[in-house]
């Protein structure tokens, strides 16, 4: 399998949370080449700032798997993880992130320029199907004008 296929589940992911008017990114979680979690915005919903779709998939994959650490799995998400979201990933100790688009807004570079606010042990991928995932957030903002 490879990071193109699994950011495409991010994406379908995504699109759910853009039908349900939520800010559409899309997160799963694979272990050994198998999804176990998936998670999509879901902040308007539950009315929690803090169900950003990395921590919905995050969550789910605790729960799948009976533990509070996974350092086996990848994370794939559609945008840039904000701060908050990068520090669950620190603590989950998964081993590598991979996202889409990069949020100059909101995302964790922002805050933390060039040092790296994941798991030392974490290896990063980005830009995997990029402009797939950007035109989403750039539809919902238009959308919303």
């Amino acid at each position: 399998m490879t990071d193109e296929h699994f950011m495409k589940q991010a994406l379908k992911e995504a699109a759910i949370a853009f039908e349900e008017g939520e800010v559409p990114i899309g997160a799963v979680v694979v272990v050994n080449n198998k999804i176990i979690a998936r998670g999509h915005n879901m902040t308007e919903r539950l009315n929690d700032p803090t169900a950003h779709a990395e921590m919905i998939a995050l969550t789910s994959a605790f729960s799948q798997i009976g533990a509070k650490y996974l350092p086996e799995a990848t994370l794939y998400v559609t945008v840039e993880p904000c701060l908050m979201c990068a520090g669950a990933l620190y603590w989950s100790k998964v081993t590598r992130i991979v996202w889409g688009a990069d949020d100059e807004k909101n995302g964790h570079k922002r805050i933390t320029k060039d040092e790296s606010p994941f798991h030392q042990k974490a290896t990063i991928s980005k830009g995997v199907l990029k402009e797939e995932c950007a035109q989403f957030m750039k539809d919902f903002f238009k959308q919303m004008r």
